[in-house]
């Protein structure tokens, strides 16, 4: 069966037609964004964010085809860096939410673009990127997240002391690494990590994406086995909030059996989901 699938993977990507599509650099203060699209007019757009990597994983070989499928699809993709490339911040954290969509703002502007369509996905600390957009900006019509927290936690700084993201130059709440934190965090069990910070509920509750705020539909991907964060808790967590808050856009939490990286190889669920939530929607 899996050597089935690998073959059948492989006739697709021999058979998918040769795309014609131009790459444009956007000028974005403290971010990195490259611009793929067809040549055919008004694209709904996809924005791509990589995850805790850094640098700007979707210009990479590795994702690649994903792109080349996104541009067969019809779609324009705008693949966003927002630390560790250059003229970016260097680690992960503090990222201010607004200059990423200054992004997204300017490919909006661009004549192939659909501005009226406009979907964010993300893996990881992309994924809480991505939710935290969608809470923010109105006009993004479309969130999937892969493997994604359900609150802020701390940048990726020595002393864990200062929040991953920022809003017009404020830190956003985070769960702080606690006490019932330390020895987990000394062993290097980020998993442990995290659970053990999200005892404090208090801080949690400051915390927490307010995915109820999205304009649009929530394409939540988790993994059972996930070696760095209770993922399907916290999908969970987000998705009894969209219940109680009467959510009205359509949303779906698919949990995968595998490790932290596993809801990356399911595009194909990603793409049925985009095609029944995204662009029949208008």
């Amino acid at each position: 069966m899996k050597k089935a699938k690998q073959l059948s993977l492989a006739l697709f990507f021999f058979l998918l037609p040769a795309v014609v599509f131009s790459q444009d650099t956007l000028t974005v203060k403290n971010v990195e964004a490259i611009l793929y699209s067809n040549k055919q007019a008004k694209q709904p757009l996809v924005v791509g964010l990589g995850g805790s990597e850094g640098g700007n994983a979707w210009t990479s070989d590795y994702w690649k085809q994903t792109r080349k499928q996104f541009l067969a699809k019809g779609y324009a993709f705008l693949a966003i860096g927002y630390f560790g490339c250059q003229g970016t911040p260097k680690i992960l954290d503090q990222i201010a939410i607004d200059e990423v969509y200054q992004a997204i703002a300017a490919a909006k502007k661009h004549q192939k673009v659909d501005s009226n369509q406009i979907a964010v996905i993300g893996g990881s600390r992309g994924a809480d990127l991505a939710l935290l957009l969608g809470s923010y900006y109105p006009d993004i019509d479309a969130v999937v997240a892969m493997s994604a927290s359900h609150a802020v936690f701390p940048g990726h700084t020595q002393h864990f002391t200062s929040s991953c993201w920022t809003f017009k130059g404020r830190e956003l709440p985070f769960i702080p690494v606690n006490d019932q934190a330390v020895p987990f965090l000394m062993k290097r069990d980020l998993r442990g990590t995290f659970t053990a910070m999200m005892q404090d509920s208090i801080a949690e509750q400051k915390a927490l994406i307010k995915v109820e705020r999205i304009h649009g539909a929530v394409l939540l991907l988790s993994a059972d086995k996930d070696e760095m964060i209770p993922a399907v808790q916290m999908g969970e967590k987000m998705v009894a909030r969209l219940k109680t808050h009467l959510f009205k856009y359509p949303y779906q939490h698919i949990v995968y059996q595998g490790s932290h990286t596993e809801p990356t190889k399911h595009f194909d669920q990603v793409f049925d989901f985009l095609d029944r939530n995204f662009l029949k929607r208008r």
